[in-house]
């Protein structure tokens, strides 16, 4: 099994365990953080539609990477991967830790990030994310500094890329678990009833619980070509309820087979396709969905290593498990905005 595959197995696995983590040391102090980055700098991106990066690549050669020159931009916001390991204690990792970046590159941005590159230009910043012990942590108060810190660079990381590469251009809001909880923030602040918010195509805020009442003028996506609005979902094992992480009828569950908010069962006959492991291959079918109490319930999915899965909390997986369905439904959200200007983005298929 190639290396990648492993980690991304690795974290499917392990994502949770405290036997998988080095833990923060003390509480979090603000004098010993590390440094800001700096987002003029190419290094401080995860991804730039500029540069040869892990957002660039394919699971299939039938898919097409439409960056050069794709009409929109997608600004992601990936999970945090910094788990602790070779001695780090930090509440915060720094921009610069080369472990974190190789497990953000090649999980999160290989494969989330690269579900947009069909219909947008993808910006992904680099960021002083948390330390996953935040979301288990008893010292609350350390765990929101350490939040706000890491939402302080994505906030001056989009701002330098609204004023530096947006144009004018549309733009998907596009994140995952921490990113997710990064990204409700930035749309409350800058999009949500402001000028901007005619620029958003839709924001997908997954892995996370997002309240149906979060913003005061975006609303929940209850078509699947509805723009302008946000899907949110977090993906457990058919037939669990989470008793101690937020459910109920005031979380939205956006399905991602029929991307609608009622509790609708919809088969694996329409999950197009799967991309957990290894990355080079889909797996149609992979999985159903079918909203349950403010999360998704699914199936145990199909795929090379999944005789390992045996939790029930599938949150790694949210994107991949539906990898091909939330692909062209970012097409068909992004035609039904660009066909206001007589623009659209052909299929790939």
């Amino acid at each position: 099994m190639p290396r990648l595959s492993t980690n991304w197995l690795f974290l499917l696995l392990c994502i949770g365990s405290i036997a998988c983590r080095s833990l923060p040391r003390g509480p979090f102090d603000s004098t010993s953080v590390p440094p800001v980055p700096d987002y003029s700098d190419p290094a401080s991106w995860a991804a730039l539609p500029t540069l040869d990066d892990e957002a660039d690549v394919l699971p299939a050669d039938t898919l097409v990477d439409r960056q050069a020159d794709a009409p929109i931009d997608v600004f992601f916001l990936h999970p945090t991967s910094y788990t602790g390991k070779r001695g780090d204690r930090n509440w915060n990792a720094a921009v610069s830790n080369e472990d974190v970046n190789e497990r953000t590159d090649e999980g999160a941005i290989r494969f989330q990030a690269t579900i947009f590159n069909g219909v947008g230009k993808v910006y992904a910043p680099r960021y002083r994310q948390g330390h996953l012990h935040l979301y288990y942590s008893e010292d609350t108060t350390s765990a929101r500094k350490a939040l706000q810190l890491a939402y302080q660079d994505v906030r001056r990381a989009f701002q330098y890329y609204w004023e530096h590469y947006n144009d004018g251009r549309p733009v998907i809001i596009a994140a995952h678990s921490q990113g997710t909880n990064h990204a409700e923030r930035l749309l409350r602040e800058f999009f949500d009833g402001q000028p901007r918010q005619q620029q958003l195509v839709a924001a997908y805020l997954v892995g996370m619980p997002i309240r149906k009442d979060a913003f005061e003028k975006i609303p929940a996506c209850e078509t699947p070509g509805q723009t302008g609005c946000f899907t949110s979902w977090r993906t457990f094992k058919r037939g669990f309820e989470p008793e101690k992480i937020p459910h109920g009828d005031q979380i939205v569950a956006t399905n991602p087979l029929l991307w609608s908010l009622d509790d609708t069962y919809a088969p694996d006959s329409l999950n197009v396709g799967a991309v957990l492991n290894p990355f080079q291959r889909i797996y149609p079918e992979a999985s159903d969905a079918q909203n349950y109490q403010g999360v998704l319930w699914a199936s145990k999915p199909k795929f090379k290593g999944s005789l390992f899965l045996t939790g029930k909390n599938y949150h790694i997986g949210d994107y991949n498990i539906y990898y091909l369905n939330v692909r062209e439904n970012a097409r068909l959200r992004t035609n039904k905005y660009l066909n206001q200007n007589n623009q659209a983005i052909s299929s790939e298929r």
